[in-house]
Formats: C-alpha cells, sequence, structure tokens
C-alpha cells in the first residue's frame, strides 16, 4: 500500500458496498471501526442517491479493542436484521477490522439467523475495489442461485421453440459509470431482436431474483470486471452461454447483436441493416476531417478503455498514441490492444505515472477518468470522461448510456466537445491582436459606441498622462533555474496552436538552457523551432 492524494479504486469493502447498494433487500454488516464509515458519502453525495447504502458498521472504537469485539459485531448483525428484515445479508470486514481477525462469517453463522448470512473474505492488503465487487457478485451467486443448481450430469430440457429467448444482464453496479442508462439500452435493444430480460444483476436486484438467474437462457455480461467470474460459473453449472462483446460503439454494438442471433439462431439482419447511430454519417462527412488523425491518449477500467480505444480509432478517425488501465486483472487484454494500435500498455494504479504518460506524448485529446481530466486540465489538453472513478457531474439527470446506437451518439457528442471548445479557444487566442476581436473592442451589438467606450477607458498598462508603459521582462526563476520569457515571446508563444503550445514552450526552455540563456526572446523562439525542426 502507499500514501497518495487520488486513487482509482478503494479498499475490496467498497466495492462490496456497491454490490449491496445496488441490490434490494440485501444488506450488508461491516465491521468496521469509528472513521471507516466514509464510504457512504460516495453514494449519497456523488451518486445522489435519495437513501443511504444498506450498510450497518460496528464502529469500535479504540477503547473496544480491549473488550469483546466479537460480541460487538454479533449484536450490530442481530440488530440489523431486526430493524431492516432483509431477504439476505452479507458480512465482512473493513481493511482496518481485518487486522484483528474476529471472522465475521464465522460469528454470523453463530447467530444462525433466519435468512441466508454469505460471509465475505475480502483480503484488504492486496486487492482492491472491482475485485470485492466482483468477488461480492460471485458469492450471493453461489450461495443464492447455487440451491436451485442442477446436478453437474444433468440434461437440460428441451427448450420451447415458440417460447422467447430470455437473457440475465450481469454487471451493473452503484457507482459505476452510466450504469443506469447503459441497462435500459441494451433491454430495448434486446427487445427488438426478440429477447426479454429474465433478471439484472446486481443493480436492482432483490436476494429472490438472483436464486431466479438459472432460469435464463444465457447470460449478457455488461462490465467484466464485476460479472465475468459469475457469468463463468453459471455457464459451468446451468450450462448458461455468455456474450463476449461489450456494446460499446457502433461496430461493437453490431458484433454484440450479431452474437446475440448466434446464440439464439434469431435473425439479426434487419437490425443490424437498420443504421441508426449518427456517428457514422457524421465521420464519413467532409464536416469531420479536422478530427481525423487527432493524437488521443485513453485511460480507465479495462471495459471502457478497450471500447475506447476501438471506437475512437475505427470510428472517428483519431490516432490512438496512449492506452492504459488501473485494472490489473485484465492488464494481458490491455497489453494486447495496445499492440495493435502501436504503443506500449500503462498498466498501473498511480496517477503521476498516467500524467508523466501524457506529457510524453502530448495528446490532443485524453479520454479518461476524473483523474485525468484534473491531469489534462492542468496540461492545457481536452479531455472527456469515459470511466469511473467519476464525480458528481458524470452522473446526469438526463439519458446518457454509453452502450448500443444511442450510446454511440453519446460517445460522439462527448468525445468531439473538448476538441471544438479547444478549437475555439484557440482562434480567441489567435485574433486575440485583431483590430476587430481584441480584448479593448467592446461589444459589437453597441456598434460605434462600443469602440467609443474602448477609447475612452484608460488601457491597464497605461500611466496616468496616457503613455504606455512597457511590460518587464519576466525574469528567470533562480530557485529552478529556468529561463524567464520577455513579452513579445510570450505574445508569439500564444499564436501556436493550443495542443501543441505546452510541447512548444518546453523544447524552447530545453533550448534556451542548453544554450546558457538566462532569457527567450523572440530570437531565441526562432532559434528553437529550427533546432527542434531539423
Amino acid at each position: 500500500m502507499q500514501l497518495t492524494v487520488w486513487t482509482y479504486e478503494g479498499p475490496p469493502h467498497v466495492g462490496a458496498m456497491r454490490v449491496a447498494t445496488g441490490m434490494q433487500d440485501m444488506h450488508y454488516v461491516l465491521h468496521a471501526p469509528q472513521g471507516d464509515t466514509y464510504a457512504d458519502l460516495l453514494f449519497t453525495m456523488i451518486e445522489r442517491r435519495k437513501e443511504r447504502p444498506p450498510v450497518t458498521y460496528t464502529t469500535f472504537q479504540a477503547r473496544d479493542l480491549g473488550a469483546d469485539t466479537a460480541e460487538l459485531f454479533q449484536t450490530a448483525a442481530r440488530e440489523a436484521y431486526e430493524r431492516f428484515a432483509p431477504q439476505a445479508m452479507i458480512v465482512g470486514a473493513s481493511c482496518t477490522a481485518e487486522l484483528i481477525q474476529d471472522d465475521p462469517g464465522g460469528l454470523a453463522r453463530a447467530l444462525d439467523l433466519p435468512v441466508p448470512t454469505i460471509p465475505l473474505e475480502l483480503p484488504s492488503y492486496s486487492k482492491k475495489e472491482n475485485w470485492g465487487a466482483a468477488e461480492t457478485f460471485y458469492q450471493i451467486v453461489r450461495h443464492l442461485a447455487g440451491a436451485n443448481a442442477p446436478e453437474p450430469d444433468h440434461e437440460p430440457p428441451a427448450r420451447d421453440a415458440q417460447a422467447r429467448w430470455t437473457c440475465n444482464l450481469l454487471g451493473p453496479t452503484a457507482l459505476g459509470f452510466r450504469h443506469r442508462d447503459d441497462i435500459i439500452e441494451v433491454t430495448r435493444l434486446l427487445a427488438e431482436i426478440g429477447v426479454d430480460v429474465n433478471v439484472v444483476a446486481p443493480m436492482g436486484a432483490t436476494p429472490a431474483d438472483i436464486a431466479r438467474l438459472g432460469e435464463a437462457d444465457f447470460n449478457v455480461v455488461l462490465y467484466p470486471e464485476i460479472a465475468h467470474v459469475t457469468a463463468t460459473w453459471l455457464k459451468r453449472t446451468f450450462r448458461q452461454p455468455m456474450t463476449t462483446v461489450v456494446p460499446i460503439g457502433v461496430g461493437a454494438t453490431r458484433e454484440f447483436i450479431a452474437e446475440v442471433g448466434e446464440i439464439t439462431g434469431i435473425d439479426v439482419a434487419p437490425l443490424l441493416d437498420d443504421e441508426r447511430s449518427r456517428l457514422p454519417w457524421y465521420s464519413r462527412s467532409i464536416d469531420s476531417t479536422y478530427l481525423t488523425g487527432k493524437r488521443v491518449f485513453i485511460f480507465g477500467d479495462a471495459t471502457h478503455a478497450l471500447a475506447t480505444a476501438r471506437a475512437a480509432e475505427e470510428e472517428m478517425g483519431f490516432k490512438v498514441v496512449g492506452l492504459g488501465t488501473y485494472s490489473r486483472e485484465f492488464a494481458r487484454d490491455v497489453r494486447a490492444a495496445a499492440k495493435q494500435y502501436g504503443v506500449e500498455a500503462l498498466i498501473t494504479d498511480d496517477y503521476l505515472d498516467v500524467e508523466e504518460a501524457i506529457m510524453a506524448v502530448q495528446p490532443e485529446l485524453v479520454l479518461g477518468t476524473q483523474m485525468e481530466r484534473h491531469i489534462a486540465k492542468r496540461l492545457g489538453i481536452g479531455c472527456a470522461v469515459i470511466s469511473a472513478p467519476v464525480h458528481v457531474q458524470d452522473y446526469p439527470a438526463r439519458y446518457a448510456p454509453q452502450m448500443g446506437f444511442e450510446g454511440a451518439n453519446v460517445l460522439f457528442d462527448t468525445w468531439v466537445h473538448p476538441l471544438v471548445m479547444g478549437l475555439e479557444e484557440h482562434l480567441l487566442g489567435m485574433f486575440r491582436d485583431d483590430f476587430e476581436f481584441n480584448d479593448e473592442q467592446g461589444p459589437s451589438h453597441h456598434g460605434h459606441l462600443a469602440a467609443r467606450a474602448a477609447i475612452e477607458t484608460p488601457a491597464a498598462n497605461s500611466n496616468e498622462t496616457g503613455v504606455v508603459v512597457a511590460e518587464p521582462v519576466v525574469a528567470a526563476d533562480a530557485a529552478t533555474n529556468e529561463p524567464g520569457w520577455t513579452e513579445d515571446a510570450e505574445e508569439e508563444l500564444k499564436k501556436i496552436p493550443f495542443f501543441v503550445r505546452g510541447k512548444a514552450r518546453r523544447n524552447t526552455e530545453k533550448f534556451a538552457v542548453e544554450q546558457g540563456l538566462a532569457t527567450i526572446t523572440l530570437e531565441t523562439l526562432y532559434d528553437a523551432k529550427a533546432h527542434f525542426g531539423r
């Protein structure tokens, strides 16, 4: 473990909380000290849920460590059942409580509560949040659906040819990136194919629903980080096929439809021929030429990073210059994809490594998490969020899926927006000194009065007599040994397009240091340009 300002994933008990919070009639008893209850804020403040998570904390304190903390846990579990009357309970320990080794599972079994009580073993010091969510979902499904599992050598009954096909949607949780809207979009898409949804889990499912998972014909894996292990177990236990394509982007959505058609035998050609997304049309139009070849850096969870890279390169015409993930369990998949794009995959959970990689390749667009949004903003690079972890603004009230054909439209709008706004900022900077568009020119709708007002307003850099006072040369920074910039050099630098301006500044400063120059003048800027242009 290491101390850090930001983190991509919390400890595994936060993943368990995401599963419990997404479900109905499930309660989580968490053995945790006072101070480990901060996770409630993730759901009520960031995701804007109107109910707090269904979690009971033991909240033991330092003075309790000299007494019986096991009795404290059992009292909390008993009172939680009596108060909330859930259909099932999960029990576990936080990373701090794990150290005192009270065995919440064994203590809960000793209570002999009249509902299923599922113990969670989540190693907090070797695993993280998404693994914790996947393990929690798997244990819930094994305990609840496993009770209805057929014998290993049992032959499944013949399927009624007239009955509609059914599937389970697996993977969405609380605090997931656009999971709510993805469920709606994929459910609509499946209905058009002729497939009904049996159960969505864990989000929205009750323990009774989990017990019915085996009744579906196949499973749709929406988010492999959460659902792959469970879907694999269901395939082995109930002989249910599972999808492997995540429908993010037009191409992946079409492949998903074809995969469902292959599983069910349904003719999906009419749906494949119906091009309803506007993304392909716009990507082929002449208006999109300013997007072609834009260099993009992608980082996030494995599901969204892989899907984003494919859509960015194949459907938007971008050039992937960086691809990475914090999902170490899927590092092999991300490395294989990165190899196809001719880049080296970045597998890390340290945002400083990501920042360094972004600075090295100088992309024109960053697609990542809220951490990459902060990094890109500081570097002056356009950015759009494509993956958790995210902040409150990435849980919109509007319908904004990532999956399906409508999701492809959302992707297009979201990714193009920072490039368009960046272009506007660049044009504003380019024409800042133009006689019509300079800062001293008044609003155009005021006509000649605007110009008069501008003339009567004394300039900020003039003295009382109206004589313009020259700006001083920016002094070199002695502490960092970095050269200073003259005013005319800074003005010339602003004329360089925003997406390469940072690189031009660094190259020029590097050139000045190598030449032993304390001040960067206009001539230095031109010399540096010629030097690096060889």
